[in-house]
């Protein structure tokens, strides 16, 4: 889901006005590229605790996401039907980071940093 919505903003971004503000366009495909990133390397520092803190921050990237598509849509930059659509992506995605914390916070497993191996018995 993250990876489709830095593909909708990068198509969005490439329309004629939008793509001549240099620095909302930069900042919204960051800010979309930033859910993406941080799940992806909190995933691989391998722990729970890690990964949580990594998935808050992408869930804080799709707020961000959310308030610069409404500055997008005050300036005419995307339609209404277009905010709509990307609102609601994002919301959805936004919920399943949520979710996806939950479990974590709630699941016995450490992560496989913290998995030990199991002794190799002596001979």
């Amino acid at each position: 889901m993250a990876r489709i919505l830095c593909s909708d903003i990068s198509r969005i971004t490439n329309y004629a006005l939008f793509s001549k503000d240099y620095r909302f366009r930069d900042q919204i495909r960051s800010s979309s590229g930033s859910v993406m990133d941080n799940i992806a390397e909190g995933f691989e520092r391998s722990g729970n605790k890690e990964f949580i803190q990594f998935l808050y921050i992408a869930k804080g990237s799709c707020g961000e996401v959310r308030s610069q598509l409404y500055r997008a849509l005050d300036v005419s930059y995307i339609t209404t039907d277009e905010f709509v659509l990307l609102k609601e992506k994002v919301q959805q995605l936004s919920k399943k980071i949520a979710t996806f914390i939950q479990y974590l916070h709630n699941t016995e497993m450490t992560g496989i940093k913290y998995k030990r191996s199991s002794p190799k018995p002596q001979i």
